[in-house]
């Protein structure tokens, strides 16, 4: 998986969000095996899970590997680096490049569980040296 985050030409919507999340589980599926995982849930067909995966190819997100008269599709780029440029962008556009108010936001709107914020000052006492 050697594409960065910005590397994509494009955003990937919440539909193809779902379908990356079946093949960063299980790289290289075909569409049947892709539409298996979300077709029932999400009232989708075969056709509607091949329409998604050639868009994420047209966005370099996914390739297709010909395998006879299938593909089978692996994501290129790592749900990490996908994850983190979604964050990135999310604290941009909403909190200013801020992630300190971000977590203000959500203690404000008591968002955030006596887990969340005991998880969170663990994250913190790791950071600092």
């Amino acid at each position: 998986m050697t594409p960065s985050d910005e590397a994509l030409g494009e955003r990937i919507t919440e539909a193809e969000h779902a379908v990356m999340e079946v093949l960063w589980d299980r790289p290289r599926q075909t569409a049947a095996d892709v539409c298996e995982e979300v077709c029932t849930a999400r009232g989708w067909s075969l056709a509607t899970v091949k329409t998604l995966l050639s868009r994420l190819v047209q966005k370099g997100a996914v390739a297709a590997e010909p395998d006879g008269r299938r593909y089978l599709y692996t994501p290129t780029i790592a749900r990490e680096a996908y994850v983190g440029g979604e964050s990135r962008r999310l604290v941009d556009r909403l909190f200013g490049g801020s992630a300190a108010s971000l977590v203000a936001h959500l203690a404000e709107t008591e968002a955030l569980t006596e887990d969340d914020l005991a998880e969170i000052e663990a994250l913190l006492k790791e950071l600092r040296p």
